[in-house]
């Protein structure tokens, strides 16, 4: 019985000897498994897909900033208007007053070099055309602008000088971006296009032409609507683009000779009713 016991015992310890030799064992670490990125980086280039490389963002495309503008004593308003970007150089800067101009005031419409509302020390070159004009009615002025002028920043100088010899000076800015074009309605294939006005809106609101072509509006609502070109209520921009009243079946034509960009309005419902023309 002893001498079983013995050997039970040896056999125990023999067997403990031989686990902790197993577990003390040096081991060769376990290389992780390859990833997809591991396996692609680690082909070489030209047997397959290149190494990855780091892809930077893209930049956002730059904003223009608009300054604060400046009005002078007796303003109304301006085509363009304050902070307004057109697709196209509108073919003059219209500034509208309510009291007489004298012959002394000017207009200058220069860009921006900088892009920048707040760098008025950064202007480029005049891009007006021609001297200064007064109205017939002396309430508004009005200046060319060059059609060929870059996309960017413009600041309109002005002088405004009445009767008694006094003048008082502003400013105000707009863009041109001509990418913007390309959401207009292209027709610069035809001659003559019409415009519907319908559900108190144009349609198609904004259009591209080429010189020469005759726009028709019909008026396919029961409410009375008008043509009118900015501003609202001076309607001064484009003096030919200013219609009647146009009842339901009523038509108005108008043909754009000259490039530039034309933004126009209903007077009965200004506040939603606009439309643009292209012209090139």
């Amino acid at each position: 019985m002893n001498k079983t016991w013995l050997f039970f015992g040896v056999g125990v310890v023999a067997l403990l000897v031989v686990i902790a030799a197993f577990a003390l064992r040096p081991t060769t670490p376990t290389a992780p498994a390859p990833t997809v990125e591991d396996e692609l980086q680690s082909e070489p280039a030209g047997l397959g897909q290149a190494p990855l490389t780091e892809v930077s963002p893209t930049p956002a495309a730059s904003l223009v900033t608009f300054g604060t503008p400046k009005k002078s004593a007796h303003f109304e308003s301006s085509t363009p208007a304050h902070g307004t970007t057109l697709p196209a150089p509108p073919i003059n800067v219209v500034l509208d007053f309510n009291f007489d101009l004298a012959p002394q005031s000017f207009i200058a419409i220069e860009r921006n070099g900088g892009d920048n509302g707040n760098a008025r020390d950064a202007l480029e070159r005049d891009y007006g055309m021609d001297l200064t004009t007064i109205d017939a009615n002396k309430l508004s002025m009005r200046r060319k602008m060059d059609p060929s002028a870059p996309d960017g920043l413009y600041t309109v100088t002005y002088q405004a000088c009445w009767p008694d010899g006094s003048c008082h000076d502003g400013h105000f800015q707009f863009a041109i971006n001509r990418t913007k074009a390309s959401a207009a309605l292209d027709l610069r294939g035809q001659s003559a296009v019409t415009v519907n006005l319908k559900d108190i809106a144009f349609a198609p609101p904004v259009i591209r032409i080429r010189q020469g072509t005759r726009v028709t509006w019909r008026n396919d609502d029961s409410v009375e609507h008008y043509v009118n070109t900015d501003a609202h209520p001076s309607h001064t921009y484009f003096l030919a683009q200013n219609s009647r009243a146009l009842k339901n079946g009523d038509t108005y034509a108008v043909t754009f000779s000259t490039p530039g960009a034309y933004p126009y309005h209903c007077s009965a419902h200004a506040d939603t009713m606009r439309g643009l023309i292209l012209v090139e």
